[in-house]
């Protein structure tokens, strides 16, 4: 047999290095910068935030490029690999249409809302918007500007539709004051018919936050009852689990955080629900401190953790998950942003991974790297498209700014 030539080598090694031990399979699909002009980013830069699918197109966000360098909401087509900047943020002065979409987008009716962290039309506070964008036009409508008074600022997580209501948090905001000097954040509904804002909660009602304190995730829906988490506060201050009545703005704390091995600091991944029980992520604690995947019974309280990230060496399993679980066919699978196979080398770059809730067995599908183009730092879930898990990564691909990217598992 002839050696192999040394292109075809390459070739042969980086397809290897692409496909797990499981057999999964990760492909970059887009890699962002692709399109600069003017020292920016055209086509978006680092996306932080996750994916939806309508109708066979991805559509997503970048933190920041677009024409203005604040931000974009895109568009992207998997089958031909083209890539759409929809709306660039920051194009009115003062960038009152909003700067930095951190969160996923959702889709009401063919119509899509989202949230900026910064941005609105108060000037002495650019604390964030809630928007709307229709995809076939381009044209965005800012529905709430934050920053007016105790309505909460900073929204860094996507809003969810209840029946013509948006519902979604602020990571700061509010009435209530924790820690003795700042406000800790707010449950929220906007009316989409009348556009007004309503503060359904405010966390902190007391200085040592036992109801949580800064909600970075947002809310889920089940039979009436909004359900998210805080990143600190409760009894412990490893951060809480609550539960939210949106008609009498009753919040009761179904779990306190930091109490052993049940994980610290439930930051960014809203919960899921799968067959009446919650389940969701927390960004450190755990048996080994670097982060769970936990799941809670609604009904009673009970929390368990499901697994502790970092039980091998050098984290090669993965290590913090940010992003929100995926459910599919009774699996979970997910990202974080550090670890993997890589962990040796400045604690790795980031996994995504699936796992049994009912075993808790964890396996990795693929070790984000720095050193070459699959990107590194997954901050979001991954969504199912017909077996096909997307996801994006807030840097490295083609131009070091991020990427969209598909795994077969």
């Amino acid at each position: 047999m002839k050696a192999l030539s040394a292109s075809f080598a390459a070739l042969l090694l980086s397809v290897l290095l692409l496909r797990g031990a499981n057999g999964a399979t990760e492909t970059v699909v887009y890699s962002f910068c692709s399109q600069y002009k003017q020292h920016q980013c055209m086509d978006g830069d680092f996306p932080d935030a996750g994916l939806i699918n309508v109708k066979g197109t991805l559509y997503g966000s970048t933190v920041r490029g677009g024409a203005y360098g604040y931000g974009t909401v895109f568009s992207f087509d998997p089958t031909s690999g083209a890539e759409t900047a929809l709306y660039s943020f920051c194009s009115q002065k003062h960038c009152t249409d909003g700067e930095g979409p951190y969160a996923s987008l959702i889709n009401v009716g063919g119509t899509l809302y989202g949230t900026t962290v910064y941005g609105g039309v108060y000037s002495d506070c650019t604390c964030g918007t809630v928007f709307s964008l229709d995809p076939a036009t381009g044209a965005e409508t800012v529905l709430h500007s934050f920053g007016s008074g105790t309505d909460g600022t900073y929204p860094d997580d996507s809003v969810i539709d209840v029946e013509g209501a948006l519902y979604g948090t602020t990571a700061e905001g509010g009435a209530g004051i924790c820690y003795g000097q700042f406000t800790c954040g707010t449950a929220f509904a906007l009316d989409l018919a009348t556009g007004a804002e309503t503060v359904l909660y405010s966390f902190c009602i007391q200085n040592t936050c036992p109801n949580g304190a800064y909600p970075h995730a947002g809310l889920i829906n089940i039979k009436g009852a909004l359900y998210g988490t805080t990143e600190s506060g409760g009894a412990y201050n490893g951060g809480t689990v609550f539960a939210l009545d949106p008609a009498t703005g009753v919040e009761t704390v179904l779990h306190s955080f930091g109490s052993g091995a049940d994980g610290n600091g439930p930051f960014g991944g809203r919960l899921i629900n799968v067959k009446g029980a919650l389940y969701g992520s927390t960004v450190g604690g755990g048996a080994y401190g670097d982060g769970t995947v936990f799941s809670i019974n609604p009904a009673t309280g009970a929390e368990t953790t499901v697994y502790s990230f970092c039980s091998r060496k050098n984290c090669t399993d993965g290590d913090g998950p940010l992003g929100s679980l995926t459910n599919v066919e009774g699996k979970l699978y997910g990202t974080t942003k550090a670890g993997g196979a890589h962990g040796a080398k400045y604690g790795g770059f980031g996994t995504a991974f699936s796992l049994d809730p009912q075993t808790g067995a964890e396996t990795v599908l693929h070790s984000f790297d720095y050193d070459g183009t699959d990107g590194y730092y997954p901050e979001a879930g991954l969504i199912n498209v017909k077996g096909t898990l997307y996801g994006t990564t807030y840097g490295g691909g083609a131009h070091g700014e991020g990427t969209v990217f598909s795994i077969t598992p």
